[in-house]
């Protein structure tokens, strides 16, 4: 069969896997005049794989997945299961083609410029798929929910991996003032976007969407890939201290345009569950890596094939094969170092209850996600979606003196005008011991407006004081810490600010056995606290700890060796596990290594900090804060010296070979982390101390790799959740996994 027949069946085809999407009929020029478009080749019609996970991914730019979503990119496209990137703009900036150091750039030429990005995406997801950048793609045309047209590339090889190229007009300027972009088209300020077709698109016609047209077609796209796990960009990233955007406008316009077709897709009866992970953009490069050697590496390799770094003519197209811009810096600003989630990193969302039986809370659809275990040797059941929609992904729970479980966290809400959207703190309760839960109530936001910070607040910490009040702690988008407290007989006081600069990720609040209250935060370089003296006692901080840099993931666990707690993080570039205790004797000045040390054997312990303003010790405006009881502001309290000082005893896990980035899960005797290959790891620890000699930063590093850690089998979506009986955790295909304790084997942990 040859030429048009071949081409007509593959049409014919095509519509039958895709539904209503409608093939274009092929042509043999680009009706713009920029260049011929060469044959296509045999079409390889596109595969969605059935059983576990399918992801989509959803970007403003190319070269944004691979920026600040990579390793997570790779990972999936390992698995051997669906994935598809959509790329929302052409990303044709001014159409120059070259480093910026180049003394003889082309001419420009925007659609030429749009199509070597294309082809150096191309390049790279066959690298990271294949092995062979020159593995081929289909390039077909289809029409949109919204009216148009796109372009749609399947990898022949591997045709469960796709591309999609809405090919809209970008704003070609991180903050300025672009009225014709996805920004402008959200605010209202324009009725519609054109589309900027790249040179050898197989799409023949320019086209412009509407804010609803966009909306249709990336809720037409998930209707028709289906997806179990989403994975867009920041759509509340901030703004810097200058009042700027803290990311491109385009990225985070571009994550709330993918918000919306979310939630009207997500109303869409008959598709699966999905959760959503979002991802941070330019600021993650002024944060601390949470990527090791050799996956920094394997991540700047794949940008160096998309920005074509060598030159060589694999593609055979004259627009060139790949992002001569990037080939200046393909790291970026320390992009390719690190990779962070903005969302769905609590390790709470699991509730242990009385004689065996256990809760579990995640978020699909938007919605509250439950799932139930009636006793200790029962199987879960569940999930059952509950609740209105909006939920951001990652809640915490906590335990009310009645038994009762509260759930928190945030939720987003679009409304129909621009100015209308904002995220507010939630809480769900039980209407009755075991039963269901009640509607979400609101607890508002310490935020003004949504303008003036993008409503960039963290997700909500929660702890129950003595009296049975709900207490509240979020991250506002100035870097602050703000609180709300319940009142008895129902009602919430005000948001109260509690001080602290230059805050990251989310807090978390712990309380010790003897019913004191602890809330710790990080900074990109060390981690505040707040604490109280004394059970009911006023909230004091913040605190300096003495802690070296986190990744900013945290996890606080009452001590089961008393009136104490333990703060679990992990080290930059490593990934390795650290436990901080603060015990009876927190509070006071300490000596020697804020936890850097490795010891050489199993594990090993050092005091964290030194007093006031010792060397190394980070300034992180910690020393004036906020006294707060029952969650109001009371007078400034000036934290120096030994009282400015809370700090721990650091413990150090052998975790060599596991590496990776995000939270600690911790439960019983167990941990639970996602390793460096995505999947979950776990590891039994004795709780008895250990005497270590430490000889060093480099001391054991190389030693045991991996040992005493046992690895699942699937990639793990947000963080893992500890109970008393084993590590729960979330995969990508939206199924809760549950490990025992019978299962890890047994690390060392003083």
């Amino acid at each position: 069969m040859a030429g048009p027949a071949r081409r007509g069946l593959a049409a014919a085809l095509l519509l039958g896997v895709l539904g209503t999407l409608v093939a274009v009929p092929d042509a043999t020029a680009d009706r713009r005049g920029t260049r011929a478009v060469p044959p296509a080749g045999p079409a390889v019609l596109p595969v969605r794989t059935t059983a576990g996970e399918r992801v989509v991914q959803i970007v403003a730019h190319p070269d944004d997945d691979l920026f600040f979503m990579n390793p997570d990119t790779a990972q999936s496209l390992a698995t051997g299961r669906s994935l598809t990137s959509v790329y929302l703009t052409a990303g044709e900036a001014d159409g120059v083609n070259a480093r910026r150091d180049d003394p003889d750039p082309p001419a420009p030429d925007k659609a030429a410029y749009a199509e070597a990005r294309q082809n150096g995406i191309r390049a790279a997801y066959a690298e990271m798929a294949t092995g062979d950048r020159t593995s081929p793609w289909s390039r077909s045309a289809v029409r949109t929910a919204g009216g148009g047209t796109a372009e749609f590339d399947t990898l022949r090889a591997k045709p469960w991996i796709s591309l999609v190229w809405v090919q809209l007009r970008e704003a070609g300027s991180i903050n300025g003032d672009r009225p014709h972009s996805l920004h402008g088209l959200w605010d209202g300020r324009v009725d519609s976007v054109a589309s900027q077709l790249s040179s050898g698109t197989p799409v023949r016609e320019d086209f412009a969407y509407t804010k609803g047209q966009v909306v249709e077609t990336v809720a037409g796209l998930l209707e028709r890939f289906r997806p179990t796990h989403v994975r867009i960009q920041d759509p509340t990233p901030g703004r810097t201290a200058k009042g700027a955007y803290a990311d491109h406008q385009d990225h985070l316009y571009g994550a709330r345009f993918a918000q919306a077709a979310l939630a009207r897709y997500a109303a869409l009866p008959g598709h699966p569950a999905f959760g959503v992970q979002t991802y941070l953009g330019y600021a993650t490069g002024r944060l601390p890596r949470t990527l090791g050697p050799a996956d920094a590496a394997a991540k700047l390799r794949t940008l160096k094939t998309y920005a074509w770094t060598d030159g060589a003519d694999r593609c055979g197209d004259p627009a060139g094969c790949g992002d001569r811009k990037v080939a200046a810096r393909p790291a970026g600003h320390g992009w390719a170092q690190t990779v962070r989630h903005t969302r769905g990193e609590s390790t709470t969302w699991a509730q242990p209850g009385p004689d065996g039986t256990a809760w579990a809370f995640s978020v699909l659809d938007g919605r509250l996600a439950v799932w139930h275990r009636a006793g200790p040797t029962a199987r879960w059941t569940g999930p059952r979606l509950t609740g209105g929609g909006g939920i951001d992904a990652g809640v915490t729970s906590v335990r009310l003196p009645d038994g009762r479980i509260a759930v928190l966290g945030t939720r987003t809400t679009l409304g129909v005008h621009a100015a209308d959207y904002r995220r507010d703190v939630v809480v769900g309760v039980q209407r009755a011991r075991g039963g269901d839960f009640g509607p979400w109530t609101s607890l508002g936001t310490p935020e003004r407006d949504d303008e003036s910070g993008t409503s960039a607040i963290s997700a909500p910490a929660a702890v129950v004081d003595p009296t049975g009040r709900l207490r509240v702690f979020v991250r506002d988008s100035a870097h602050r810490l703000s609180g709300r407290t319940g009142l008895p007989g129902g009602g919430w006081e005000p948001w109260a600010p509690l001080g602290g600069t230059g805050l990251r990720g989310d807090p978390v609040a712990v309380t010790a056995a003897s019913g004191r209250h602890t809330v710790l935060v990080p900074t990109p370089s060390s981690v505040l606290a707040w604490t109280q003296s004394g059970p009911g006692g006023p909230l004091t901080g913040p605190m300096r700890t003495g802690l070296p840099a986190t990744t900013l993931a945290l996890n606080a666990t009452a001590d089961t060796r008393g009136d104490g707690i333990r703060l679990w993080y992990r080290v930059p570039v490593t990934g390795q596990l650290r436990a901080a205790r603060f015990g009876g004797d927190s509070g006071v000045p300490g000596t020697g290594d804020r936890g850097g040390a490795i010891a050489t054997g199993a594990a090993g312990a050092r005091r964290a900090g030194t007093a006031g303003k010792a060397k190394g010790v980070p300034d992180t405006g910690a020393a004036t804060g906020t006294a707060a009881g029952s969650g109001t502001a009371a007078g400034p309290a000036t934290a120096t010296g030994a009282a400015g000082m809370l700090v721990p005893v650091v413990s150090f896990v052998a975790s060599t070979g596991v590496a990776g980035f995000g939270p600690v899960g911790s439960g019983g005797d167990l941990l639970g982390v996602r390793s460096r290959t995505g999947v979950l790891a776990t590891t039994r620890t004795e709780t008895l101390p250990r005497p270590a000699t430490v000889t060093g930063p480099a001391a054991g590093a190389g030693a045991g790799a991996g040992a005493g850690w046992t690895e699942g089998g699937f990639l793990l979506a947000g963080a893992p959740a500890g109970l008393p009986g084993g590590i729960a955790a979330m995969g990508l295909d939206g199924t809760l996994h549950w490990t025992p304790s019978s299962r890890p084997r047994t690390a060392v942990l003083p």
